[in-house]
């Protein structure tokens, strides 16, 4: 299914002469489209070329050549190799760029992000806000000329810690005990908060108007979250109602946005594994795994061979346990309180005994290394890990199956509940579950192979009717194919060493750019990286399959009850750390 990238290339460049160049910089790959034809080549790329699913949308702040950039990365369902497109305008305020909603809704939080943290203003957003940091936050902080309030210095190890360690904590240099700096003249006690009015303005510019002649009502805001465990963490949504109807939706995030860009940009390479493990904290072996592709794709090194093997099996492990906790949490979020999903955390228990053997952590295991694995399976661990895909986790899978599948409270909640069609999802850049849900035979793992997959004998899950029923039945289907990798992992597995490459604090990766991506349990997670050479990579972005699929929040839940949100939002399987980063 693989496609050729020269075959793109030759053909984009020849289809637009005048305007779109091959980028020639070392290690870079890739086209240069003038900004004001933007929009015309973006439009080729998906209508002409076939590229209809747009991944990844990136800036890059090139200060020392006073440029801002756009980076997107395209696909085509069908399969095979990506086509990345870029644009480059001066850095002069105010920076502007067409945008790309209309032709790939998906977009959408993704511009956003870059209008917030580099300062890109794009022309023809019908909303254009802050969306991570807070409404009166002064700057974007992502600019390379960006400093936070105790800065000291660009890159880690800060001589102040490493290695005579006589560190200061940067809050206490503040009376308010907060690394912050407010705007000019702000005061705290007479602060408005102004966003609100463009939050609640957006909800009405959006919303469906009564033209029925029918007798007039008020629509109603209501505000679920942030502090609500049916919002799965700190995320609040307005939601505008007619009567009990969804009429406009708009979620609020950034509650527990760090700057993870920001803290990878100062990291070591090596570093930034364990902050990786923090993004979908529920499943840290795959953030570790795409991680760790993309710097190996930037090093040009190879995985010593029983370490793929390893890193096949943590992964399919993480979304064994993953899609039992969705199970589990979204009986709870229909009503059925804790039994179900206490069956699904024994089995996560059970996973969770495996990573600490062979990471020393449960949770945030930090395993993974370039070119391979930190340390090797012990055999008493290997045996317990037989027995528990061979015979238990089937076992249980079916006895889930069994308990709920044809429960009649069940089946009335989710059977015939729209979430996505086909067209749809992929207009909203949705990846994962929900996209294979809706029809669309989509898997990283096949239609563009990484690691040792294309050894395996396995079937992409897909359901067609797009409703929470098949949304919820394509979990099952996804943990039955999981169990058949690791069967067949386990019985392949080679002897030999775990990493290709030395230990190494430090790690010399080549200038250039690179965009890795894995089928994380939640859809696609993307790293894009930019090495100057030097230890620290210059542009560290990650693109998040929580933030992305929850673009397509609003198109799913408008038409239906507000009764139905709390499962809608389920079906997306978000997590806040990932999604705010």
């Amino acid at each position: 299914m693989a496609t050729a990238i020269n075959t793109s290339t030759t053909d984009l460049v020849t289809r637009f002469p005048n305007f779109v160049t091959l980028d020639a910089r070392t290690g870079y790959t890739g086209f240069i489209v003038k900004k004001e034809n933007l929009v015309e080549v973006a439009t080729a790329v998906r209508d002409e070329f076939g590229f209809d699913l747009l991944t990844a949308a990136t800036a890059v702040d090139y200060i020392a050549e006073n440029k801002m950039e756009m980076v997107y990365h395209a696909y085509k369902t069908t399969g095979g190799a990506g086509l990345i497109f870029k644009v480059q305008v001066e850095r002069v305020d105010p920076i502007e760029l067409p945008s790309l909603i209309n032709i790939w809704p998906g977009v959408d939080f993704q511009e956003r992000e870059a209008w917030d943290l580099y300062g890109i203003k794009f022309t023809g957003h019908p909303d254009l806000r802050r969306i991570l940091m807070w409404e009166g936050f002064e700057g974007h902080p992502l600019r390379k000329d960006w400093k936070e309030p105790f800065f000291e210095e660009e890159t880690k190890p800060f001589k102040s810690r490493w290695p005579d360690g006589q560190h200061t904590f940067a809050e206490n240099k503040n009376p308010f005990r907060d690394n912050l700096n407010f705007p000019k003249d702000f005061d705290p006690e007479k602060y408005v908060v102004t966003g609100e009015d463009d939050l609640y303005m957006s909800l009405d510019r959006d919303s469906r108007k009564d033209e029925a002649g029918n007798m007039k009502t008020d629509h109603i805001v209501v505000n679920m979250g942030p502090h609500h465990p049916s919002t799965h963490g700190v995320l609040r949504v307005a939601v505008q109602l007619d009567g009990e109807t969804i009429i406009g939706l708009k979620p609020v995030m950034g509650y527990l946005h760090r700057n993870h860009d920001k803290i990878g940009e100062r990291n070591t390479y090596l570093q930034i594994i364990p902050y990786t493990d923090r993004l979908d904290y529920f499943n840290s072996m795959s953030n570790n795994f795409g991680y760790v592709t993309t710097v190996e794709k930037l090093m040009k090194i190879p995985v010593a061979e029983r370490a793929e093997y390893i890193r096949v099996i943590m992964a399919e492990l993480t979304r064994v346990q993953n899609h039992l906790i969705f199970i589990g949490m979204l009986m709870n979020d229909l009503g059925a309180m804790y039994t179900p999903s206490l069956y699904a955390f024994e089995e996560r228990e059970l996973i969770l005994d495996i990573f600490e053997a062979i990471s020393g952590a449960r949770m945030m295991c930090n395993y993974f290394r370039f070119g391979g694995v930190v340390r090797d399976i012990p055999d008493d661990v290997l045996q317990k890990l037989k027995d528990l895909v061979f015979e238990r986790l089937p076992a249980k899978t079916d006895e889930m199956e069994r308990f709920l599948n044809e429960n009649e409270v069940l089946v009335a909640r989710l059977k015939g509940i729209h979430v996505l069609n086909a067209d749809d999802a992929i207009k909203y850049s949705v990846t994962g579950p929900v996209l294979r849900a809706a029809g669309v035979p989509y898997d990283l793992r096949r239609a563009d192979p990484y690691s040792i997959y294309d050894r395996f004998d396995f079937d992409v899950a897909v359901r067609h009717n797009g409703d929470m029923m098949d949304n919820y039945l394509i979990r099952f289907d996804e943990i039955r194919q999981s169990l058949r990798i690791l069967e067949q992992a386990l019985k392949q597995i080679p002897g030999g060493p775990i990493n290709s490459q030395k230990p190494a604090y430090q790690v010399r990766v080549p200038a250039g750019e690179a965009y890795g991506r894995v089928e994380s349990p939640k859809g696609e997670l993307g790293f894009y990286i930019i090495s100057n050479g030097k230890p620290n990579p210059y542009r560290y972005h990650v693109r998040p399959a929580s933030f992305v699929n929850l673009t397509a929040v609003e198109s799913m839940c408008i038409g239906s009850k507000i009764a139905d949100f709390v499962a809608l939002l389920a079906m997306l399987d978000i997590v806040m750390g990932e999604l705010d980063r």
